[in-house]
C-alpha cells in the first residue's frame, strides 16, 4: 500500500523528495496539490476522505496516509 501511496504522491507532485526524513506533505505541498492528492487517493483506494479526515496529521507522510486509508476502507 505504501508503494502505491508514494506513486500517487509522485504523480501529483513529482518534485517532492519522498526519501527526506523531515518531509511533511501538508507543509511541502500547496493547497491545489493536496486537493489533487486527495482525489487521486480516493480513486486509487476506493475511499472517500471526509472533512473530519482532512487534517494536517493525516497528511504528514506516507505512514499517516496509510493509517488513514486503512481506517477508511
Amino acid at each position: 500500500m505504501k508503494e502505491k501511496i508514494a506513486e500517487t504522491i509522485q504523480l501529483v507532485c513529482p518534485t517532492l523528495d519522498l526519501d527526506d526524513p523531515d518531509l511533511n506533505l501538508a507543509e511541502n505541498m500547496d493547497s491545489m496539490d493536496l486537493i489533487a492528492l486527495m482525489a487521486e487517493l480516493e480513486d486509487a483506494f476506493g475511499i472517500e476522505i471526509g472533512m473530519e479526515d482532512k487534517t494536517e496529521e493525516n497528511f504528514e507522510n506516507i505512514d499517516t496516509l496509510a493509517a488513514m486509508i486503512e481506517r477508511l476502507r
